[in-house]
């Protein structure tokens, strides 16, 4: 029975920024971040089965394809790479690559490689805040600059490159072509709605990802029997005894938490493990439990207000 305040792992990029604000208050000190890895605090944490994060983009990724578990089971490894993307804000110009625009045989895709056509040949579309695309491993894909977004993915870090805009890094032309499924990427289904407050983005073997929009100072329970993360995207939340603001995640495993949306209300993405969707996950709480629970927070010396009546982050809940 778990239930945890994320901590974050950062990670350094060539392609990455300086400005985390304002999902992030970490100080890059002139180094270019790229990544914000959420995982479980405490050195002896058990690793999740999900790595979810946070992109910052400046400069256009590599061309690239992660395995599917059939292809990483071959070469000795224990599951691939699917991911999934929400985009968090973009630039107007501001793309991304899934696919490629037409099938092309082994030998055509290792030519493309080897000379950098490959660059002409992927699948690109334009991307706005809200946007989910999702990435099932062998899909060759890439994120271009004026990105900031949140990925959700099987916890591997095995990417085979295929171009890399000269950055002189290492170039995977035979794993990429074994991995690759090269063609154009699958249809992706529409976000569905559960209810008004929770919508469906991605459901896939792997993970399901949803976007939950709840109403100001509306009390919750998040039932989460398996795996479970909550990332803040906009307004506050209070899950359990921990505070959740933008940015933020917590993570939930075989554990049961209240959950109060703040007096802006709540907009976050809610991530689990596959491939069921689970309709029980959230649920909204009787009045009368939800005016004890009201009552019991305000006593709570962990939640710190304003002058303005507005919670603010206490400093044994930061990351």
């Amino acid at each position: 029975m778990t239930i945890e305040h994320a901590s974050t792992r950062i990670v350094s990029k060539p392609w990455g920024s300086t400005d985390l604000l304002p999902w992030s208050e970490i100080q890059s000190d002139g180094v270019a971040i790229g990544e914000l890895w959420f995982q479980r605090p405490g050195a002896d944490a058990p690793a999740s089965h999900l790595l979810l994060k946070l992109l910052f983009t400046k400069e256009p990724l590599s061309i690239q394809v992660h395995p599917d578990d059939a292809f990483a089971h071959s070469i000795g490894l224990l599951n691939g790479k699917t991911e999934a993307w929400y985009i968090l804000s973009a630039t107007p110009e501001a793309e991304v690559a899934v696919g490629l625009k037409r099938q092309l045989t082994p030998a055509q895709l290792r030519s493309a490689i080897e000379d950098g056509s490959i660059v002409d040949l992927v699948e690109r579309r334009r991307v706005r805040k809200d946007d989910v695309i999702f990435v099932p491993g062998g899909t060759i894909h890439a994120i271009g600059p004026g990105l900031v977004l949140a990925e959700i993915q099987q916890r591997s870090d095995t990417t085979f490159r295929l171009f890399d805009h000269g950055r002189e890094r290492e170039i995977h032309a035979a794993k990429s072509v074994a991995a690759a499924t090269a063609g154009p990427a699958e249809c992706q289904s529409a976000p569905r709605h559960l209810s008004d407050e929770r919508a469906v983005l991605v459901a896939s073997p792997h993970f399901v990802l949803e976007r939950i929009d709840l109403p100001a100072n509306s009390n919750w329970e998040l039932h989460a029997e398996h795996e479970t993360w909550v990332l803040v995207l906009d307004g506050y939340a209070r899950i359990g005894l921990m505070n959740a603001f933008v940015g933020e995640a917590i993570f939930v495993e075989a554990d049961d938490a209240s959950l109060r949306a703040g007096a802006g209300g709540l907009t976050a993405l809610l991530a689990y493990l596959g491939p069921d969707i689970d309709p029980r996950l959230l649920t909204k709480r009787d009045e009368q439990a939800a005016t004890s629970a009201l009552h019991s927070h305000s006593r709570s010396p962990t939640l710190h207000k304003t002058a303005a009546g507005l919670p603010v982050r206490a400093t044994e809940v930061r990351l």
